[in-house]
């Protein structure tokens, strides 16, 4: 992902734009992308600001944190349950679907392991 132009463009682009001229002239004149003008000028209407938006990480694997402590308490009555059979269980208990990978994020933020070596977990055991 490429880094957000200058906070100084956004402005002047955003100050043109408000003094009369129309985004597409204003992207022509900053030499940037219709669309990108156009997002700007909206972003800046709609909050008063310039800066760009955060980039990245994950945005919505947090809706699963009220489901948490049923996900976890899944896990200690089973703890061979799939990421599948997971998901599964919150679109048949809650309505909630949510992808494999969205569960897998929230246990890894609550620090849970699945060791797939059946002779390391033995060895572990002992």
């Amino acid at each position: 992902m490429t880094r957000p132009l200058s906070i100084d463009i956004r402005a002047r682009l955003v100050s043109a734009v408000a003094a009369g001229m129309t985004r597409r002239s204003a992207a022509k004149r900053f030499r940037v992308a219709a669309s990108t003008a156009i997002k700007w000028v909206e972003h800046w209407e709609r909050t008063g600001d310039v800066r760009p938006q955060p980039q990245g990480g994950d945005q919505r694997s947090h809706r699963l944190e009220a489901h948490a402590e049923e996900i976890l308490g899944l896990i200690v009555v089973q703890p061979d349950i799939t990421l599948a059979e997971i998901a599964e269980h919150l679109d048949r208990s809650h309505g909630v679907k949510v992808a494999q990978s969205t569960v897998w994020r929230l246990l890894d933020r609550h620090g849970v392991t699945f060791k797939k070596n059946r002779a390391r977990q033995r060895a572990a055991a002992s």
